[in-house]
């Protein structure tokens, strides 16, 4: 192993263990959550007859570490195409129109049927998203949300239901790629007006078929769930147009994407694997959560991933989107974000995993799931204790790491390594041409004869699609369905004794480690 940089990182703590003033606040349970593809749900979930266990089983693996099942937003640009059929036997009907999509249907009909798909996952709750673009001017589209409110709520009781959502991406409506569905004259106070008349007939249908949802405790929505801060409508500008003038309004949703799969310029290192490109993805967001602080409500990403357009292959769908995952959550928990809905869909390249068989793509655990276990371990119990993150500043952008404080007493530390090693060069693999595998020091100063336990998320380099674990444990399909599996082949227990009051790390590039004190 040749070292080719040592250097020094202090995270110095003063009374050892109490967070510094830049650690966040205690952060939510289900911070680690996922949106799904609203066309997709019935291939992740399944049906009463044919639940899928696979999905089941990862989300499983996720609630253990923190203490809570991920929370699942049912939505994304699908939301706003599906239009109601009480005959359609099937839950789904989709027909792919090229020109606007290869990824997913854009005419689309769902049936009763669809809604069994919210029962296969026990002990998880759900965000529904109703369609918006086709029922704001659009009669089929109203009668879709009229006729639909009954069945979702029936679907969503028994303490399945988070909240409503509302559209997607509104601020698109009138400039999307897919087709706009509202004139280049729509502006906030239109789509305020709109939201506000759909959101009042969602809760008369509620009061009317599910009446038992419309207390403070069990009614309210994600909103707006705008694509970002700088397209045609203005999150901040729907506020001050009364958006939320009915107090219905639970959590502040925006979705985020760090660039586009066919963007120029992007790169597994520049783009992803890179932590200035991380802070800065996000950054009007938090000027944005920052604004609405005064409101109370909790600020999230509804939707977010790395590439839009559904990811990039051989950048979303490798071991250093995982690393980009891990560097991500933990960024959006230490400055303030309250939770974050990872997205994915059937045949989305930057998808945690696929949950069917097609013939796009085989059904298996994808390298992003990776990093959304490994932020859960950093995370830990959220439901046990208070949990804060802090960021500790490093000198390259190549790197970062945080620290996670439980109940005001340092318990864990994790340094994300982000310099790209390869596994192949030239199209050949690196076991047949090796290359040395460079790797840093990091030394964090801690009271003499602190011992503490390794934790490592590795796989053979930033651009391996295979062959990835967590602390020696693959979640797999083909093992045992996602379920935990423990490999003989990796080292694990490894553990570091602090000498002269100084914890030394080595972490390798392309590799993250979790330190547990």
């Amino acid at each position: 192993m040749r070292r080719i940089r040592t250097f020094l990182v202090f995270a110095s703590f003063g009374q050892f263990g109490t967070p510094p003033a830049s650690a966040s606040a205690p952060t939510p349970e289900a911070f680690v959550s996922y949106s799904i593809e609203f066309s997709s749900f019935p291939d992740f979930a399944g049906n009463n007859s044919s639940p899928n266990k696979f999905s089941n089983n990862l989300l499983s693996n996720l609630g253990k570490l923190t203490g809570t099942k991920p929370h699942i937003r049912v939505g994304g640009n699908t939301q706003d195409y599906a239009l109601y059929n009480a005959s359609l036997e099937t839950a789904i009907n989709g027909t792919y129109n090229l020109k606007r999509s290869a990824d997913y249907p854009t005419t689309i009909f769902i049936g009763p049927s669809y809604f069994e798909s919210y029962s296969t996952w026990p002990d998880t709750k759900f965000t529904h998203g109703f369609n918006l673009g086709l029922e704001g001017n659009n009669s089929a589209g109203w009668e879709t949300l009229l006729d639909t409110v009954p069945l979702a709520c029936k679907a969503l009781s028994n303490g399945r239901l988070l909240m409503w959502e509302y559209g997607n991406e509104p601020d698109l409506y009138s400039t999307s790629s897919q087709g706009p569905v509202r004139l280049p004259s729509w502006h906030e106070s239109e789509y305020v007006a709109q939201w506000l008349n759909g959101t009042r007939a969602i809760k008369a249908q509620l009061q009317k078929y599910c009446p038992d949802m419309v207390s403070n405790d069990t009614y309210g929505y994600m909103a707006p769930s705008f694509a970002g801060t700088n397209n045609h409508l203005k999150p901040l500008l729907t506020w001050q147009e009364g958006l939320d003038q009915d107090r219905n309004i639970k959590l502040i949703s925006s979705h985020n994407y760090i660039g586009g799969a066919t963007q120029p310029g992007v790169t597994l290192q520049g783009t992803l694997m890179n932590h200035t490109s991380t802070v800065h993805s996000i950054s009007s967001q938090i000027n944005e959560s920052n604004y609405l602080a005064y409101t109370g409500i909790p600020f999230i990403l509804g939707e977010t991933n790395s590439l839009y357009n559904e990811g990039a292959p051989s950048l979303s769908n490798s071991f250093g989107a995982a690393l980009w995952g891990l560097d991500f959550n933990l960024w959006c928990a230490s400055v303030g974000i309250r939770r974050v809905h990872m997205h994915q869909g059937t045949d989305y390249r930057y998808a945690s995993w696929q949950p069917i068989l097609t013939s796009k793509t085989t059904i298996g655990t994808k390298p992003p799931y990776y990093g959304n276990i490994a932020v859960a371990a950093m995370l830990g119990k959220l439901t046990a204790g208070a949990v804060r993150i802090a960021n500790l500043p490093l000198e390259s952008e190549f790197e970062a790491a945080y620290a996670a404080y439980v109940d005001e007493k340092l318990a864990r530390i994790a340094v994300i390594n982000m310099r790209a090693y390869n596994y192949t060069v030239n199209g050949t693999s690196s076991v047949l041409n090796p290359v040395k595998r460079p790797s840093q020091e990091y030394s964090f100063e801690v009271p003499e004869g602190s011992e503490v336990e390794v934790k490592r998320l590795y796989a053979n380099g930033s651009d391996a699609i295979s062959g990835i674990t967590w602390d020696g444990w693959s979640y797999n399909w083909e093992l045992d369905h996602g379920k935990p599996i423990k490999l003989h082949n990796v080292t694990v227990g490894e553990c570091l004794r602090a000498q002269g009051g100084m914890l030394n790390l080595t972490v390798e590039d392309s590799t993250a480690v979790i330190l547990n004190f």
